[in-house]
């Protein structure tokens, strides 16, 4: 691409911008970029994809680095689904956001649990395995103990 010959760079140098000018371009800016609070579950993209590492993009200033055992339950998964992170940090020590799947999986079970209860909705769980006094069983996600004078093979 070749230079533009009578293009004027001292005025460009010397132009100023009004403050009307100045606020409007802070507004655009500002709309460029989602807020996002610490703690809070938010959706996000897969932008890329190694065999250690998924990179999620939230639209906040810099993507993140997940770990791919978090997503152990989705072999599936590619570049340009939509999946739920948890905020865990806006800013680590190297300027990095810092989010959870694992979390925002954990958080979302635990509201379909507490839903439930509010309900008295009976739920299914899938026992993992038996342990002294009880099993350990599967509920949304989460392990719970179930205490063997709790257990019934009716319904």
């Amino acid at each position: 691409m070749a230079p533009i010959e009578d293009f004027d760079w001292e005025a460009l140098e010397q132009k100023g911008y009004s403050t009307k000018d100045k606020e409007a371009l802070a507004k655009v800016y500002d709309e460029t970029l989602k807020t996002i609070e610490e703690n809070e579950v938010v959706e996000g993209e897969v932008v890329a994809k190694t065999n250690r590492e998924v990179v999620v993009n939230i639209g906040f200033k810099s993507e993140a680095v997940i770990p791919v055992s978090e997503f152990r339950y989705n072999p599936d998964l590619k570049v340009g689904d939509k999946v739920e992170v948890y905020v865990e940090s806006r800013e680590d020590k190297n300027g990095q956001l810092v989010l959870s799947h694992k979390k925002a999986r954990a958080l979302k079970a635990w509201d379909r649990v507490n839903e439930a209860l509010e309900t008295q909705e009976i739920i299914k769980g899938y026992v993992k395995c038996r342990t002294k006094g009880g099993l350990i069983v599967d509920v949304f996600g989460i392990e719970a103990f179930l205490p063997g004078s709790q257990i019934d093979v009716k319904p």
